[in-house]
């Protein structure tokens, strides 16, 4: 059964190739979804796959990219999943 995270992460996301790097470990993880950057400064993720591997995810939203620095996540696990199919970088 498919789950859904709904993620904001705050801190320095922008400009540190962090929606890439996202799309990235979510491809190789097998996890669905999107990315965004948000007009705050915050970054905006959507994971849809087996529980395991988007709790994975989301964990590695908490670290993200090298040149990132993460200052806090917050995560809704209460949205159905929508049966998104790949990942991809929105604008």
């Amino acid at each position: 059964m498919a789950v859904r995270a709904h993620v904001i992460v705050r801190g320095r996301v922008q400009g540190v190739f962090y929606r890439q790097s996202t799309r990235d470990k979510s491809l190789a993880t097998g996890v669905s979804g999107w990315v965004r950057n948000l007009r705050d400064g915050s970054v905006e993720a959507v994971f849809e796959g087996d529980p395991g591997s988007v709790k994975e995810m989301v964990s590695w939203c908490r670290r993200g990219p090298p040149t990132s620095r993460v200052e806090a996540v917050d995560v809704d696990w209460n949205e159905k999943p929508e049966g998104l199919a790949g990942y991809e970088v929105r604008y």
